[in-house]
């Protein structure tokens, strides 16, 4: 960046800092021009979206991004009980549990570093539905009618509380995040998983369904996200989220050879006449994988603790085992325009989501099992990848 500055003319820098001010402020801010403007590159020309979601949307979009807790108060109160959240944290302390006696089963790492894993399983931090403290936004004005204002002096508020940390503790029961936020994550340096209340809603977790719906919808996140602490980048770190790399170069070989075979699987995969980056999508598809697996492990656990028959069909016909399956299956339902799906597959760590669906099955053989599929057809093939 240096270097580019320097060999930069500053009228040019100063066209550039005007034109990422007005880029940022655009969308409800600023007039509709520009709002038309931002969004015919960006949505209709790059991805393909042939008209803007509703002013009300990216209004209360925008909310959220300003007063992302203060909004995220409101959304808990009217949608997200507590009876959730406790039935979410405990299916998170049963995907936790199988990936315990799954780091026990591994053929490829040394006891040596299974201890130092296990020692950061029980380290990480779920954080579920929303923060046990809010956040106070006392100090920020807000003006009825005063959009631009509002705006500016939020991002304001918000660069200042950012900087009051400097020099304090790491405040590890922080949120990063807002509670209506449909997405789940996990955090390396802060060996945490996130699960806010706008992802632990119907289709993904409904407490009123069969435990087997669950665990197949957001039960695979949860496998997906623990896994991530144990993956290529995750092992990087310990259990309090510091830079260390703890596994032996025997391990890190056995690994990678594992891994490989991931590799050449979705490279394999193509979106018309574009392949799949099997390197880049590895680590997402290594944690998609092993969450399937970590999630079925826990559920059949669950199933035993709860006397669920697993013989018995639902109205539909299926088992409770294909009822988890489908429920996998169901996250990743989606249509998608040429144009992003082109995007995705060139740039995105994630695989688009039919592969997200069908890569991890072929390498499941419970799911051959449920279904009766026999070896050799194109859903039980006779080698499957397996990392975790």
């Amino acid at each position: 960046m240096n270097e580019v500055i320097s060999e930069t003319e500053l009228p040019t820098i100063k066209a550039y800092l005007r034109w990422q001010l007005v880029s940022s402020l655009a969308g409800t801010i600023l007039p509709k021009a520009l709002d038309d403007e931002r969004f015919d590159f960006g949505g209709r020309k790059l991805v393909g979206i042939p008209e803007q979601e509703p002013r009300w949307k990216r209004c209360v979009e925008s909310t959220d991004g300003a007063l992302p807790e203060a909004l995220g108060k409101v959304y808990v109160e009217q949608q997200f009980p507590v009876a959730s959240k406790e039935k979410a944290l405990q299916m998170i302390h049963d995907v936790e549990a199988a990936m315990d006696r799954d780091i026990d089963s591994l053929d490829w790492m040394s006891a040596t570093t299974k201890t130092r894993a296990k020692e950061k399983l029980h380290l990480i931090a779920n954080k579920v539905g929303y923060p046990d403290k809010w956040r106070d936004y006392s100090k920020l004005e807000i003006v009825r009618g005063d959009a631009f204002g509002n705006n500016l002096r939020a991002a304001e508020f918000e660069s200042r509380r950012q900087l009051a940390k400097i020099g304090k503790p790491v405040d590890r029961e922080e949120w990063t995040t807002s509670a209506p936020t449909v997405n789940a994550f996990y955090r390396v340096s802060m060996n945490d998983i996130n699960f806010p209340a706008g992802v632990l809603q119907p289709p993904f977790f409904d407490a009123t369904q069969p435990d087997a719906v669950n665990y197949g919808h957001i039960g695979l996140f949860m496998g997906h996200e623990i896994t991530h602490g144990f993956d290529d980048q995750g092992r990087q770190f310990d259990g309090h989220g510091n830079l260390e790399d703890w596994w032996t170069k025997e391990d890190e070989h056995r690994f990678t050879q594992k891994a490989e075979c991931i590799v050449d699987e979705y490279a394999q995969f193509s979106v018309g006449d574009t392949k799949l980056n099997g390197k880049l999508t590895l680590g997402e598809n290594t944690a998609d994988n092993g969450g399937l697996r970590l999630v079925y492990m826990a559920f059949l656990a669950r199933a035993v603790q709860e006397g669920i028959d697993l013989k018995k069909r639902s109205v539909d016909g299926y088992t409770p085992v294909q009822q988890m399956f489908l429920g996998f299956a169901q996250n990743w339902c989606s249509q998608w325009r040429p144009e992003l799906e082109r995007l995705v597959a060139t740039t995105d760590p994630h695989s688009p989501s039919r592969f997200r669906a069908n890569g991890v099955l072929v390498n499941t053989p419970e799911f051959g099992e449920a279904f009766g599929c026999k070896v050799g057809q194109p859903m039980s093939p006779a080698k499957a990848c397996r990392v975790w």
